[in-house]
């Protein structure tokens, strides 16, 4: 197997996902809390990466187990059919860097606090079923919810609790300040999956995969993926507002034409090898946007 082959197998191009609301975290702890743990936040990176390969190639292996629509989306469509991988290598793979993962994230929480365990317990939960199981995550009309949830909040909130894990209290204001930092993210991650979905729909009715598209129709589901980014800027404002990040998220806006274009295309055509790139490049840009002028205002403080 070489490179690109593998990078596609665990989905390099999306790991923005995963990464910024990590940095998003960070940013966050230095800035309320002027506290950080690089090294175990590092170890944290860590074992949140490679556990979000692993989840990546467990969706690659269990849409090419799964697949009912016959040779067209095993053989030319899915990367272990098209690349013709070996199912036990890749079943090795799954098996090895779930545990390794798992391993340095129980390790980690003995020394943090067991809130670390229970955060990882239900991470690693909705990754693994999230395409696995009789009913997985992803075929229903609650992807999206999880998807955002997981990726935008928790991996932010675990950030931040490592980083202060000597002083984190455990109070609504604490948890709701979180929330609404990490709203943007949250929401547009739950529309890379609703983005997906809407260009997938034909395809994934006859796998069975009844999603939330199916339920709320295409042209309702493209109206929802305009109101999450609606949400996602809305919420940078308010967070500048109430004094939870510094001023200069403000600056976050000026993406917002580059958004906006990208929106419409989105808008006018959804195809998943066209304009399915197109949520893609909405949350790196939105999601590095933050980053950058959060750090900026800390640089400024």
């Amino acid at each position: 197997m070489n490179r690109e082959v593998f990078f596609e197998l665990v989905e390099l191009k999306a790991k923005t996902a995963s990464v910024l609301p990590f940095l998003l975290g960070i940013c966050f702890s230095w800035y309320h809390y002027g506290s950080l743990h690089l090294g175990f936040v590092l170890i944290y990176f860590i074992a949140m990466f490679i556990f979000n390969m692993a989840v990546d190639i467990l969706d690659n292996y269990n849409d090419y187990h799964h697949a009912k629509e016959g040779h067209d989306y095993k053989e030319k469509t899915n990367i272990i059919g098209r690349e013709n991988l070996s199912l036990s290598m890749i079943r090795r793979w799954i098996i090895w860097m779930i545990v390794i993962s798992a391993l340095i994230g129980i390790g980690l929480s003995m020394i943090v606090g067991w809130p670390l365990l229970w955060m990882g317990l239900y991470c690693y939960l909705i990754g693994i079923f999230y395409s696995s199981g009789p009913k997985p995550l992803s075929s229903l009309p609650l992807g999206e919810f999880f998807s955002g949830f997981t990726m935008g909040f928790m991996i932010m909130l675990i950030c931040v609790y490592i980083n202060t894990f000597d002083s984190f209290q455990w109070t609504m204001t604490n948890l709701g300040s979180i929330f609404l930092v990490s709203l943007p993210n949250t929401c547009l991650i739950a529309n890379l999956m609703l983005a997906n979905n809407i260009c997938d729909l034909e395809e994934d009715e006859t796998n069975h995969r009844f999603t939330l598209v199916h339920y709320l129709g295409k042209q309702t589901s493209i109206h929802l993926f305009v109101g999450l980014i609606v949400i996602a800027f809305a919420s940078i404002i308010v967070s500048v507002l109430l004094g939870l990040t510094p001023i200069t998220m403000l600056l976050t806006l000026i993406v917002v034409p580059f958004i906006w274009k990208q929106t419409k295309r989105f808008l006018n055509e959804q195809v998943k090898t066209k304009t399915f790139i197109c949520a893609v490049r909405i949350l790196a840009v939105g999601a590095l946007a933050q980053v950058v002028f959060f750090a900026i205002g800390l640089w400024l403080k």
